[in-house]
């Protein structure tokens, strides 16, 4: 049990991350298939509407449990909160471009570009929060 804490403490952002980029990924999925599936909504729309939901829900675990965010006036939390929320609108470009690709162009079921999609942005996202967001924390 003293390795597996151990081994805790010295990966914790990053289990934190993995812990919650899946918790992410389950809101934006589920929001996704909710939009989609059940209320019918076109696929770009679905995925902007699943965006909004799980970039919320990222934004506050992230500052919180991953990275720790110590910001405490109200101008530094903002500045976070924006820089938060233009990477996050990158990497959703980003998801665009790809759904498309693969459901336009390939064919590939729309649930499943999601899906693999998923797997990009978390990665893309760690990258842009380690970097830019969070970098100061």
């Amino acid at each position: 049990m003293r390795i597996v804490l151990e081994l805790y403490k010295k990966y914790e952002e990053i289990i934190n991350y993995l812990v919650f980029g899946v918790l992410t990924t389950l809101v934006s999925i589920l929001s996704y298939a909710i939009f989609a599936q059940c209320f019918k909504i076109e696929y770009h729309i679905s995925t902007i509407l699943a965006w909004i939901l799980s970039v919320l829900f990222a934004f506050v675990t992230n500052k919180i449990f991953v990275f720790k965010s110590n910001k405490q006036s109200l101008k530094d939390s903002l500045i976070e909160c924006i820089k938060f929320f233009a990477s996050r609108l990158f990497t959703l470009a980003v998801d665009l471009l790809l759904k498309t690709f693969f459901v336009e162009f390939l064919n590939i079921n729309d649930m499943i570009a999601t899906i693999i999609n998923q797997f990009i942005i978390i990665v893309l996202n760690y990258i842009l929060s380690k970097l830019i967001v969070f970098r100061n924390t």
